[in-house]
């Protein structure tokens, strides 16, 4: 009797598992939207002809920015501006790079945060941007704190070094293009809004 039972239920079973099996497979499919990820390349396979390995995917990029904009300051400083971008909410960020070409460290910082009320110490707060066309200034923006929304806490730059900068501004009128960035110390500079 116990082999009567073995055989009827081997006979139902191809039904079973084919149907489990369409589920199965039609469950891992890949949509119109996904694509299939690439195998992880070996140890050896990630090798050169010279034994060196490949970089790290997660490894900080060596590619060069752009630079849209350069400015001389004090005692070898280059202020680099490599992007400013007009943003839907209504404000332009600009982003760069003060670098330090001299042999010393420079630590007089202190000026770059103007001489607004409530400067934040230690920052670029006086930065600004003149709209020549529209004959308007744009200072730095603010939060409700009353500090502003630019890179903070430059204590010096060393030799050789340089520290990334950012800044937030009220986007002037969609049609001005061309903007001149200012920063105390530095040569005015004029730079194009892009987005």
């Amino acid at each position: 009797m116990s082999i009567r039972r073995t055989v009827q239920a081997g006979r139902g079973a191809p039904v079973v598992v084919a149907a489990v099996l369409t589920l199965t497979l039609a469950g891992c499919g890949i949509g119109d939207d996904e694509k299939p990820k690439a195998a992880q390349p070996s140890a050896s396979a990630s090798q050169g002809s010279a034994g060196t390995r490949s970089p790290v995917p997660n490894a900080p990029s060596t590619a060069v920015e752009e630079v849209i904009a350069t400015s001389n300051g004090p005692e070898s400083l280059v202020l680099e501006i490599n992007s400013a971008v007009r943003d839907p909410g209504g404000f332009v960020t600009v982003n760069g790079k003060i670098k330090n070409n001299g042999s010393g460290k420079y630590v007089q910082t202190q000026i770059w945060r103007g001489t607004e009320k409530n400067a934040s110490p230690n920052s670029i707060a006086g930065a600004t941007l003149v709209d020549r066309a529209g004959k308007k200034r744009y200072y730095v923006l603010r939060d409700t704190e009353g500090r502003c929304l630019c890179t903070t806490s430059i204590l010096s730059i060393d030799a050789g070094g340089s520290v990334s900068v950012t800044a937030q501004f009220p986007a002037p009128p969609s049609a001005t293009t061309e903007v001149d960035f200012g920063l105390p110390t530095f040569a005015t500079v004029a730079i194009k809004i892009s987005g």
